[in-house]
């Protein structure tokens, strides 16, 4: 997996800074305790711009663009649908780590985590070979490089726990109740 080099612009301790707020992050462990049957809806609405492009509507954010390669006659101007789910699957477990790090006093020096999913594409959306198949996603192998002020057998510790808990990571692993309508 090739990208260009990031330059670390506060995500993780500069200079022994923490640039996560510790109390606010203790805060909103402790209010969650207090509260464990919280449910939060989230929302997301996607609108067709012409082709296989989509702008995807996130609370008061810039739309999220998400459209297919030329492979799969897309513009190639954003991930597609299943790179997108790669990419949050990866963001909720770094997410993950760095805030329970910083709940447990680790310093993080640097944090990558590398995705890869399998899929079998021949059923084009329903529209290609739909012989009886898996869809979606068979296999995904997520690599974390992560260097801190800790053992590596709390690194890897804290890689198990997060997996356990990181809500992305859970919807890829277990089924979920799932409702599609005309309105």
């Amino acid at each position: 997996m090739s990208e260009p080099a990031t330059a670390l612009t506060g995500c993780l301790a500069p200079e022994g800074l923490d640039p996560i707020d510790k109390n606010g992050l203790m805060a909103l462990i402790e209010a969650n305790k207090a509260n464990p049957k919280l449910i939060k809806t989230l929302k997301c609405k996607t609108v067709a711009e012409g082709r296989f492009r989509h702008a995807n509507y996130i609370r008061n954010l810039e739309p999220y663009i998400v459209d297919e390669p030329p492979g799969l006659l897309g513009d190639d101007t954003a991930p597609n649908p299943s790179e997108a789910s790669l990419a949050a699957l990866g963001s909720c477990i770094a997410v993950g780590l760095h805030a329970n790090a910083i709940a447990r006093g680790i310093k993080v020096q640097s944090l990558q985590v590398e995705l890869e999913g399998d899929l079998n594409i021949t059923a084009v959306w329903g529209t290609g070979d739909i012989s009886e198949k898996p869809v979606g996603f068979t296999d995904v192998r997520i690599k974390v490089d992560m260097k801190a002020d800790c053992p590596q057998s709390e690194i890897d510790a804290l890689i198990a726990h997060v997996t356990k808990w990181s809500p992305v990571f859970n919807t890829f692993a277990r089924p979920v109740a799932m409702v599609a309508e005309s309105v």
